[in-house]
């Protein structure tokens, strides 16, 4: 069973900041006529509550405020924050983004989830979603999170590690979770 955190109250600086393109996708406009818009040319559903953004209207989430992607990373070593610079520098140069920050980490998504980025104390976890299960020793993990959906880990600790191989599977992921 799934349980929902009580509403939180709507930050009118954060409505104002998403709403005059301030996000870190970039533009952004918010339409009138409901809690919908358009981040970065990805089409979301603005959680009235939390200020989160999400691919469906009503979409089920834990209903807590999000963060800015460089408050998440100011509490980490700087290599975390090189890794996720090699990670979104090549998921923008293949479209929109939109990053989702958290206490736990940053979800990217374009029309679905493509990745998440968790930081932990030794490596950051990368998740990535694929169609098909990958065969390779560098995936830590892979689960099946729904029909023709399956998330694979990967350990990252330094951002060597994104390399032409990552960088494929995440065009993939990118092409697998957007319309």
């Amino acid at each position: 069973m799934r349980y929902q955190a009580a509403p939180q109250p709507v930050d009118p600086a954060r409505r104002a900041a998403a709403t005059s393109g301030n996000s870190t996708t970039g533009d952004a406009s918010i339409s009138s006529d409901g809690p919908c818009g358009t981040i970065g040319g990805v089409t979301r559903w603005v959680c009235p509550n939390c200020e989160r953004e999400f691919a469906s209207a009503n979409q089920a989430h834990v209903c807590v405020p999000g963060i800015t992607v460089s408050e998440l990373l100011r509490r980490h070593p700087s290599w975390v924050s090189e890794i996720y610079q090699a990670v979104i520098e090549h998921l923008t140069t293949l479209g929109p983004v939109h990053e989702d920050a958290v206490n736990v980490g940053i979800f990217l998504k374009s029309d679905r989830k493509i990745a998440s980025f968790r930081p932990r104390v030794r490596s950051v976890l990368l998740s990535f979603f694929l169609p098909y299960e990958l065969t390779d020793p560098r995936i830590a993990r892979a689960l099946p999170v729904a029909a023709g959906r399956i998330a694979h880990m990967i350990n990252l600790a330094s951002a060597d590690q994104v390399d032409d191989q990552l960088r494929e599977w995440l065009t993939e992921a990118y092409d697998f979770n957007t319309d």
